[in-house]
């Protein structure tokens, strides 16, 4: 293991870039500065604290220091107003460099190799979501959606996230948000989203080393063709009613013999046996048609041993290899892409960083450059989780999330704490624990 990713060098991250966005402010009476206003609404978002700044403006006005400076190095604590006003202009773009940075620290540690998977890549899901929706509150940036005869107005966003099997924890990658530019048709949108996504970030990864997993939605040969052009592998799933001549020539090949390969595990649950069937075959047309490109096909279903009820059906494209000894491999990395839903998703929607909450609009960037922000802090909380010792610990001692990042609020809004790492030792030696 490597050197570890401290909190400090992360947040250094944030502030380079936050620090190169051109000043769009005209006079001298600026009191403020972006940084500050970035880095201020990064802390809100890091505490999972709306009242934050206002408790640190308050022990700045009564002992001439506060933890926004020390902790987040917010050297002038805007108010709410200001700080909107200071990122409503601000492009998301300016936001992208810290997601790669932090990666290339995890890379460089060697912390990203538990998270390799089939064929030694790294598995990235995509998946689209819907972060703020209103009836009444629009921008040139909103997605506009017709239901009813009202119009309904929207952000999007394309989450990448690496996942793995056995992995709990998912880590964040750059977004792309989806635009009007792409279209008001939502498979339109994602679909552009991504080839933007790929064309933009498949440099910062060895070839064939990143595979690209998606749902069926986007399971189709232009971006098979993409991935294929800039060396990712992918592996998307597969539904009958999408894929008719894929599924054509499979049935057609199950009559040949030996050309579709079978093969059954038997697996215990804790409660009864399953019984775990592959069938998959290489090459066959994603489409008909004579330039259909060729891929492989695999599917697994798990039935129980004892009754022959069936618990999960799956299938998937793949550019990989498929042998009796990858297959099983390529089923846990197809299923482990729900993660992107699960561990990404619901985390950020219900797990105190409130993603669909609106926290302000603004009329250019503001509601994306927020969100932007909000990812940054959920992917800080899971480097931290993963190679943070003293952060691990104190987690594990206090169990549920909501207990620590109470505990975090309640004593940042009454102590004064010099830097991260002396509020971490703090909550250590208070709980009488001797992290390695």
């Amino acid at each position: 293991m490597g050197k570890r990713v401290e909190f400090e060098e992360m947040l250094d991250c944030v502030r380079r870039s936050l620090e190169q966005v051109p000043e769009h402010r005209k006079g001298r009476n600026i009191q403020f500065e972006i940084a500050d206003a970035g880095l201020g609404a990064f802390s809100v978002f890091y505490m999972q604290s709306p009242s934050f700044l206002a408790h640190q403006r308050q022990m700045e006005e009564q002992h001439g220091q506060n933890n926004a400076r020390s902790l987040f190095g917010v050297e002038a604590i805007p108010s709410d107003g200001q700080m909107r006003n200071l990122l409503d202009p601000v492009e998301p773009s300016y936001l992208r460099a810290p997601f790669w940075e932090i990666y290339e620290y995890l890379q460089v540690g060697k912390h990203l190799d538990t998270y390799e998977s089939i064929g030694g890549t790294l598995l990235c899901s995509l998946d689209g979501t819907r972060f703020f929706a209103s009836q009444k509150i629009k921008c040139a940036n909103c997605t506009v959606h017709v239901h009813d005869e009202q119009e309904h107005y929207s952000h999007m966003v394309l989450a990448a996230v690496l996942v793995a099997p056995g992995k709990k924890h998912v880590i964040a990658l750059e977004p792309e948000f989806i635009t009007p530019q792409d279209g008001h048709d939502k498979q339109d949108c994602e679909q552009e989203a991504i080839k933007r996504w790929v064309k933009r970030n498949a440099g910062q990864f060895a070839p064939w080393k990143l595979t690209i997993m998606t749902d069926d939605l986007h399971s189709h040969q232009p971006l098979c063709e993409l991935l294929r052009e800039h060396k990712l592998h992918f592996i998307m799933t597969c539904k009958t009613d999408s894929h008719k001549a894929l599924y054509q020539e499979v049935e057609l090949l199950t009559r040949v013999e030996d050309a579709v390969q079978t093969m059954t595990t038997r697996h215990w649950n804790g409660r009864y046996h399953e019984l775990w069937e592959y069938r998959w075959v290489e090459q066959v047309p994603i489409k008909a048609g004579a330039k259909a490109l060729r891929v492989n096909w695999c599917e697994i279903t798990i039935v129980r041993e004892d009754s022959g009820k069936q618990i999960y059906h799956n299938a998937w494209i793949t550019s990989h290899e498929l042998t009796p000894e990858t297959v099983p491999e390529l089923a846990a990395a197809g299923r482990a892409h729900w993660k992107v839903e699960n561990e990404n998703f619901n985390v950020l929607k219900n797990r105190g960083y409130n993603f669909e909450h609106n926290y302000g609009h603004g009329k250019q960037h503001l509601s994306t450059v927020l969100l932007s922000l909000l990812l940054l802090a959920f992917l800080f909380h899971t480097v931290l989780h993963l190679c943070g010792p003293k952060y691990q610990a104190i987690r594990q001692k206090l169990g549920p999330r909501r207990t620590f990042f109470n505990d975090l609020r309640a004593l940042t809004r009454y102590l004064y704490f010099p830097s991260w790492e002396e509020l971490l030792t703090f909550m250590c030696c208070q709980l009488e624990l001797s992290p390695g």
